[in-house]
């Protein structure tokens, strides 16, 4: 059972304390708290979990501070919709918005370099309007003796670089528990002058433990890619493992299946799931259009295959695109072959303003039928 509280409940009110003294005195229920963090307004959410088949409802929406009660299904107990469609969804990091209506785009380095290249893009970043980035620090590699990715020694420089540009929200892949110290303390470091979304990869999508210590953490939002041999559901769990032990800011990133069905792409691209994940969940749905491609290649009007289905996911209402964009693909120690040029930002950033303002019209036109 959920229970959800009244916009801005003060935790030290005798409202909200006489309210949580009557749900704890309930036996057999234990009681979990989660606060959301809205761009207007904080909303405290109440689970309880156990044997509450028989409880009142109507008792429990009558207690002080309570603005109404849902029953809640098995799936996706935290982020789940649960048919109702007033349940806030996304949050707030850094001052930068993340719903499932709006869009942002996570350009940059699949790996990081070098700093030359790192304030390249970034200052290009920066003459486009954006405030986000991808920059790769740790990266699990299939191959043992593949670049494995500078690491923190990285750190300093991305951090500050990313604050000279305005850089809000740097997208980072974690492989350990430790990476987080290691974040957090370079943050701390250099002047905090940045935030950090931490990745989860699909090779980790299942690391149950590392799903758990990642989601013990409140200071950093999570980017959870799709696992790319497991069903969604079976992703959306991994999902619900970061919420369920205290995080629900959790952005749900598509990035293709791994099949030979997907030739000549690297994956079979799944963008179809974009409106599925919505629907089943509150979570913003995130499109990696160049690992799903995997390659420079282009249509017969010379579009990229990257700005193809980079197009499908925002037209189904994808919230945020991760892109490889880099100074020199050439020279790139990672994922070079799939990496955009600088001076197809604009128009790829283009391409996706007017895709997101066509899933907008879409979206109109439909509700005018129901």
């Amino acid at each position: 059972m959920l229970i959800i509280l009244r916009p801005d409940t003060n935790v030290q009110s005798q409202e909200y304390q006489h309210t949580l003294s009557q749900l704890k005195a309930i036996p057999d229920v234990s009681v979990r708290i989660h606060t959301v963090e809205g761009t207007q307004q904080t909303l405290t959410e109440i689970y309880l979990l156990g044997e509450t088949k028989k409880l009142n409802k109507d008792e429990i929406a009558a207690l002080p501070a309570v603005e109404r009660v849902i029953r809640i299904s098995e799936e996706y107990r935290i982020l789940g919709r649960h048919k109702d469609e007033n349940r806030q969804n996304g949050f707030v990091y850094n001052g930068v918005n993340f719903d499932q209506s709006n869009i942002h785009v996570f350009a940059g380095l699949c790996a990081v370099d070098n700093p030359k290249n790192v304030e390249t893009m970034m200052r290009h970043l920066q003459e486009h309007g954006q405030v986000c980035t991808r920059m790769g620090a740790y990266k699990p590699r299939t191959s043992p003796y593949a670049f494995q990715g500078h690491g923190k020694e990285c750190l300093p420089y991305v951090f500050d670089l990313a604050g000279k540009y305005g850089i809000k929200v740097v997208a980072m892949e974690i492989t350990h528990e430790s990476h987080i110290d290691e974040i957090r303390e370079c943050l701390e470091k250099t002047g905090n002058p940045t935030g950090v979304m931490l990745q989860i990869g699909t090779r980790n999508t299942q690391n149950f433990e590392l799903l758990k210590s990642i989601g013990r953490q409140q200071e950093f939002p999570i980017l959870l890619k799709r696992g790319f041999g497991i069903t969604l559901n079976e992703s959306l769990n991994a999902a619900e493992y970061l919420a369920s032990e205290g995080n629900s800011k959790v952005i749900f990133c598509l990035r293709g299946m791994k099949t030979e069905a997907g030739n000549p792409h690297r994956n079979m691209v799944d963008f179809a799931h974009v409106p599925v994940v919505k629907r089943l969940t509150r979570m913003p749905v995130c499109i990696d259009p160049s690992h799903s491609v995997g390659s420079r290649e282009s249509d017969n009007d010379g579009i990229l295959d990257i700005a193809n289905v980079s197009a499908q996911g925002i037209i189904a209402g994808a919230n945020m695109v991760l892109v490889d964009f880099h100074p020199d693909p050439a020279h790139a120690l990672v994922d070079g072959p799939q990496a955009l040029l600088l001076n197809e930002l604009p128009y790829f950033l283009d391409d996706i303003r007017l895709c997101h303002e066509t899933w907008l019209k879409r979206k109109s036109l439909y509700r005018k039928a129901l």
